[in-house]
């Protein structure tokens, strides 16, 4: 069992195309795992194993690998750049330490850079930075430095520079030994030290100097050596650096260009110095499911068992399912207990990870990532522990969908095949989702993007050997509340001969628009002859009615819903009866204060040479976008703005018209704007069960 101090769980993460997986490939190369380097272009990439990864060139599904690197073992997760996939990013981050975030010295801080940033600051995860493609035309080290400080609060720190750059590029400068990395051999793999080139000298000492001061802030030490003008050991810096790190105080920036393979080795001894291990981290918060007190779990060998799973393989037959351990011993052919099903479960196999290939184990530590089989009915945010202590870790939040599109098999006999199919990708994919157009019969998959869904109906015939129709993507509209109010309704119903009956009050408001969807909150304190399944089938019932929909019947959010109390009849009341007096509030909320329609609005960046900004505002303008910032690089300029998704249909074939094919994109949700009137009317024959106010 390896050494928990010696263990680096990490994730590689960044916006599409800044070098994520050329620099996950050159890691395994360096490692040792395998023997000749992925190449993107080529299509042999290890992490990018799927067909549709390799021919698109992008990551689409985040992989996991295990690397031995200096007596360590450092748990790898590449995870896709664009933002379709951000339930990758966002379970990737939940199980990890560590990340290095990757940014290209040509477009430095992008769209999808800051959205990975921000999630990493959710959930506190410390990280380093890699600017990577120092070998490419545009190139500018200092300048995507600063501009990282400037959006992300002075965290960023060099600790390398290059020694050239585009063409030029031909080493690193260490700014913690003081030497000059040059890289030779085929594939880069060979590292020789040498003297600062004189030339370098005074910019370098520059950067060191600024080094050496962010790290006194936190080390006096330091300090008197730097304000005396002695050398400070490197062995110093490092470990103050490391504190610092994990502390979240700072983000070291290295440097390097992943294509060519330099950098990488560096980057590595980086993680392993810099990011933290699973002792470092320490406990876990996570709540004891007998009495829901709170707890914490240690990463402990002795402690009994628990994991958080976080992401799943659905197969026909048996699941592949990827988990983090948290505490205890895990041994293949033992029973746990998934918190949310309360059953137990068994682990028949443990595996360690290399993307596509596993390899056994037969017991696993806490602070581990492996890969299980065995286990029916998981899923992604499922927490299994041991029956001595059944616990739960906090759920994985997702976004919700933002596009849907109509699917139909092509063979009638194929419908069940295909709900089937769909199913399974929806357990694989939180962010995917199936339901039924109740005026149409029609099945809608939903999903955060164009690409999302495309990729993954691509995946019916090849992987499921089903054949599909689709129809026109569609906007996933919501609903809010006008107003606040207090509802008080009972549900009466005879079935058969048994009479049920169930009473609710409940206070529903409207909530801040941007924050939470919605909240559901149990006001009712004291009352010990009302049972907890009744309270909990009632919060079922309130969720269950919002999710369903407003006045249009599409769900309800910037919501919230007080349970304020619940009449019950011994003789008469059952969980059916509550759920039924929930739902029934829900309806008497909308008749009472009505709701309207939302749309969701996506933040979108272009870059662009600059010959084509007139092409492309142009194209804009009628569309409602609203233009925030316009940015010069050395490539063009980038464009931020902010736009309805009902207007984006087919922006991906019409930009390369526009541009040359020069311009590129990306888009994500952030959040959603009232549906005007006019706009509604306009938009009234392309959206499905539209029906105005």
């Amino acid at each position: 069992m390896q050494d928990l101090s010696q263990i680096r769980n990490i994730s590689i993460i960044a916006h599409i195309d800044a070098g994520k997986t050329s620099t996950s490939e050159g890691m395994l190369y360096f490692t040792g795992l395998t023997h000749r380097i992925g190449s993107i272009d080529e299509g042999t990439t290890v992490l990018d194993y799927l067909p549709e990864e390799r021919q698109r060139g992008i990551t689409i599904v985040s992989a996991a690998a295990a690397l031995p690197w200096n007596e360590h073992l450092i748990h790898l997760i590449d995870t896709p750049g664009h933002i379709d996939f951000t339930a990758e990013v966002e379970r990737s981050l939940r199980v990890i330490d560590g990340a290095v975030v990757i940014f290209s010295a040509v477009e430095g801080v992008e769209a999808q850079s800051e959205k990975v940033w921000r999630q990493a600051d959710h959930y506190k995860v410390p990280r380093c930075a890699f600017i990577n493609k120092m070998d490419r035309i545009g190139a500018g080290f200092v300048r995507v430095l600063a501009e990282i400080n400037k959006r992300f609060g002075n965290l960023a720190v060099a600790i390398q520079m290059p020694v050239g750059a585009e063409n030029d590029f031909r080493g690193i400068v260490d700014l913690i030994t003081f030497e000059y990395l040059q890289f030779g051999g085929e594939c880069n793999e060979t590292i020789e030290r040498g003297p600062v080139p004189d030339d370098m000298h005074d910019e370098a000492k520059l950067l060191r100097d600024t080094l050496l001061e962010r790290l006194a802030d936190d080390s006096d030490e330091i300090m008197n050596l730097f304000l005396e003008g002695q050398p400070v050991p490197t062995e110093l810096m490092r470990r103050v650096l490391r504190a610092q790190t994990i502390a979240g105080k700072i983000v070291p920036v290295l440097t390097g260009s992943a294509k060519r393979r330099v950098g990488v080795q560096p980057l590595l001894d980086a993680v392993v110095d810099f990011l933290p291990s699973p002792l470092d981290i320490g406990s876990a918060p996570a709540m004891k499911l007998k009495d829901d007190e709170p707890l914490t779990v240690n990463p402990d060998p002795k402690e009994p068992f628990s994991g958080l799973i976080f992401k799943l393989i659905a197969g026909t037959s048996a699941d592949l399912i990827y988990m983090r351990t948290y505490s205890g011993t895990l041994k293949a052919n033992s029973t746990v207990i998934n918190s949310r099903t309360k059953e137990k479960v068994r682990v028949k196999q443990i595996l360690r990870l290399f993307a596509k290939a596993t390899e056994p184990l037969d017991s696993v530590g806490p602070g581990d990532i492996v890969g299980i089989i065995g286990p029916q009915d998981c899923g992604t945010g499922d927490t299994l522990s041991d029956a001595h202590r059944t616990i739960a870790f906090e759920k994985i939040q997702f976004p919700e969908p933002v596009i849907s599109i109509a699917v139909e098999p092509r063979y009638s006999r194929d419908k069940e095949k295909l709900d089937e199919s769909l199913k399974l990708m929806c357990r694989e994919d939180p962010t995917l989702s199936l339901s039924f157009d109740d005026d149409t019969g029609q099945r809608l998959f939903s999903g955060m993007g164009e690409l999302h869904l495309e990729i993954n109906l691509n995946r019916l015939p090849r992987d499921y050997g089903v054949e599909a129709k689709t129809g026109e993507p569609r906007v996933a509209y919501r609903e809010t509340f006008v107003k606040d109010a207090l509802v008080n309704t009972s549900f009466n119903k005879m079935i058969g001969e048994t009479e049920l009956f169930a009473g609710i009050s409940v206070r529903f408001r409207a909530m801040t628009r941007g924050g939470e969807f919605f909240v559901i909150e149990n006001k009712i304190r004291g009352r010990q002859e009302i049972p907890k399944a009744y309270l909990e089938a009632a919060l079922r019932g309130l969720s269950d009615g919002l999710r369903t929909g407003g006045a249009h019947g599409y769900p309800l959010i910037y919501v919230g819903a007080e349970l304020l109390d619940l009449s019950i009849d011994p003789a008469k009341t059952t969980e059916s009866a509550v759920v039924g007096a929930a739902l029934q509030a829900v309806e008497e909320i909308i008749r009472q204060t009505g709701s309207t329609m939302l749309e969701p609005v996506m933040r979108l960046e272009i870059v662009t040479p600059d010959e084509n900004i007139g092409e492309i505002t142009a194209y804009l303008q009628p569309r409602r976008a609203i233009i925030h910032e316009m940015t010069s690089l050395a490539t063009g300029k980038r464009i931020s703005c902010e736009v309805p998704l009902a207007e984006m249909f087919g922006f991906g074939k019409a930009l390369p018209k526009l541009s040359g094919g020069r311009a590129s994109f990306s888009m994500e949700p952030c959040g959603y704007q009232e549906l005007a009137a006019e706009t509604a009317e306009r938009l009234f024959g392309s959206v499905a069960g539209f029906k105005p106010s």
